[in-house]
């Protein structure tokens, strides 16, 4: 028989197991907890909308969110949901289109025979009266032109030895087919229309002229180098904001020395607000903290990024002060809910609420001057994110981790010096939607022509999506400011010639 010492240890041992397996348990009924979430998450990606609004209903719900206790509603509300009236559904009339008073009119004039111009009564010959006129839109097909360049020349004709001939204004490709128009007509339904190149091949084939993929493609990367010292003055002026939105998305590129082609690169945009705005994009074959080093200056004096922190190194050396987005955080929480059961109201909710009000501030005091935007900060915003960081103090430790609802929980727990600072100084703003909404022309684009060939081609599109996208910016016509570039850059000879390009400088033909 075992001694009364012998079965005690062994019986200390079996319950250390014991502990030990119910703790595996556990861990791994919160791990599969874990991924029927974010199957859940998964799945409801490609069906539901991605807007970021909170429902009017749950703003009812949560209007007073601040005043529940974090232990409530952990896993959701087992308890009766109060029952809200929402607004019946109206119909909004559909505005009608109002054709531009700058646009040509062609009179189609539509008469009577001259039979029915009788009067059937008493045979009198009708007068002409007036008319009744109504506006239909028609569309006429681009057209192309070969322009004939003429450089007439002359000689004297008494000794028969001075020659002279006309200057021809220089071009944006030397020796090429491809006038300013047609360079800035690809360029525009590349980076602003995401038409590709081998589409744009096939629409000139049905104009009746054949202009290869190939060709198009060299006529972008020299109109991208081209336009160099228009980008080189617009990253400049940008460096003079207040604030600088900085954001990268990646991008494929098949032929970079000492990578694959199936490797990542990154297109980086930077993009400021005022009256003079400006977005400039940025190839890079890295992601590495080298490049917002590179990118940013000592002169500059905050910005707005998402929670990447290949930000940091920049940060540190230029004392630069780094401001978060309130929308990466809000757009957590959005995930956390849709994964909530339906019905049932909790953390998420409680969290977006705060949000909203927050953006709420904003909307209301948008076009009011930097200072005043402080002072209301200071009075509103402030006391709602003072309770908002009480609520996260509580509600952290009680939800876990790995769960879509504490990463949610965790990011603006990390992020929460950063978010904050915006409160500090009326010119930064609340979110980084600025750089997202100018970034996101260039991801629809990748959609379509998915990669660049040449790490030229990747940087001629950063130069001229920055072109366009700040050309856009400034309310310009993209074709038409293109147009003006293209002509006029070539031709330029000082400092000055090249300013007057910028977007606010140009004098563009009307609409």
């Amino acid at each position: 028989m075992k001694s009364a010492a012998e079965l005690q240890e062994e019986n200390a041992f079996l319950k250390a197991q014991l502990d030990e397996n119910i703790e595996k348990i556990l861990q791994k009924d919160e791990y599969i907890v874990q991924l029927e979430q974010w199957l859940k998450h998964l799945r409801s990606k490609p069906f539901t909308p991605s807007s970021e609004k909170v429902a009017p209903a749950q703003q009812a719900l949560f209007n007073e969110a601040e005043e529940i206790d974090a232990e409530e509603n952990t896993a959701g509300n087992d308890g009766a949901v109060e029952t809200i009236t929402v607004a019946t559904h109206q119909r909004k009339a559909r505005p009608r289109v109002s054709l531009p008073e700058h646009l040509p009119r062609e009179e189609v004039i539509h008469d009577l025979p001259e039979a029915e111009k009788i009067c059937p009564y008493d045979g009198s010959a009708l007068e002409l009266i007036g008319s009744d006129d109504s506006e239909q839109l028609e569309f006429i097909p681009a057209q192309l032109k070969v322009l004939l360049h003429k450089r007439l020349k002359y000689a004297c004709p008494c000794c028969e030895q001075h020659l002279a001939t006309a200057a021809k204004p220089k071009q944006p490709i030397e020796k090429s087919l491809a006038g300013p128009g047609l360079l800035a007509a690809i360029a525009t339904q590349k980076y602003c229309d995401a038409l590709p190149l081998y589409r744009q091949s096939e629409l000139f084939k049905r104009m009746g002229i054949a202009l290869d993929r190939t060709n198009l493609a060299n006529w972008m990367i020299k109109c991208g180098a081209l336009s160099q010292p228009l980008i080189n003055l617009l990253h400049e002026k940008l460096l003079e904001q207040p604030v600088i939105h900085m954001d990268e998305t990646p991008v494929q590129v098949l032929n970079e020395p000492g990578k694959t082609a199936q490797s990542q690169s990154y297109m980086w945009v930077q993009a400021s607000s005022g009256e003079q705005p400006v977005r400039l994009f940025h190839y890079a074959p890295t992601r590495a903290q080298a490049v917002p080093r590179e990118r940013l200056t000592e002169q500059t004096q905050a910005i707005m990024t998402d929670g990447y922190e290949g930000y940091g190194k920049a940060c540190d050396d230029y004392q630069i002060t780094r401001l978060g987005c309130w929308a990466h955080a809000r757009r957590k929480f959005v995930d956390a809910q849709k994964l909530q059961p339906k019905g049932k109201t909790g953390k998420a909710d409680q969290a977006l609420t705060f949000i909203q009000k927050l953006y709420r501030i904003e909307a209301e005091m948008k076009d009011q001057p930097p200072n005043e935007r402080h002072n209301v900060r200071q009075q509103q915003a402030r006391p709602i994110i003072d309770k908002l960081h009480d609520w996260l103090q509580k509600g952290l430790p009680n939800v876990p981790p790995h769960s879509v609802l504490g990463k949610a929980l965790t990011y603006l727990h990390n992020q929460w010096p950063r978010l904050i600072r915006y409160l500090d100084d009326g010119h930064y703003p609340i979110d980084n939607n600025l750089a997202e909404n100018a970034i996101r022309p260039f991801a629809i684009g990748r959609k379509n022509w998915l990669f660049s060939n040449s790490q030229a081609g990747a940087r001629a599109s950063a130069n001229l999506y920055s072109i366009i996208e700040t050309a856009k910016a400034n309310g310009l016509n993209p074709y038409h400011y293109l147009l003006k570039v293209f002509t006029d850059l070539p031709n330029a000879q000082t400092l000055g010639d090249v300013e007057a390009l910028l977007p606010w400088g140009v004098t563009l033909p009307a609409e």
